[in-house]
């Protein structure tokens, strides 16, 4: 078993559910994050003033699947989240030795 994890701009999260629940992924946890790379941040001006942004709003997708589906969500992902510009984010890939369903006590791949 494998957990994803993507970070991906805010507005490609609707995209990247959509094409996911069209592979059969039926469960992920999305967390709303901020944080810079290339992209560095960028400056604002409020009211009058100007101020530099550090860090960039981000979307943290973690979605558990067999090993055997991870590069198809690799490529979903991918495909559904890329603009083409700086920032579009990226994607880490961990093995997971045990997943434990809490209500029913299933375990490994009956328990995704």
């Amino acid at each position: 078993m494998k957990k994803i994890e993507a970070i991906i701009k805010p507005f490609k999260l609707d995209d990247v559910r959509q094409a996911l629940s069209d592979i059969g992924i039926q469960g992920m946890t999305i967390t709303e994050v901020k944080g810079y790379g290339r992209q560095k941040g960028h400056k604002e001006i409020y009211r009058g003033a100007e101020y530099l942004v550090d860090f960039m709003p981000k979307i943290k997708l973690e979605i558990v699947v067999p090993t055997e589906l991870t590069e198809k969500v690799i490529d979903t992902v991918r495909s559904a989240a890329n603009t083409g510009k700086i920032g579009d984010g990226k994607i880490f890939v961990m093995s997971l030795e045990q997943i434990v369903r809490v209500r029913t006590g299933e375990r490994d791949k009956d328990a995704i």
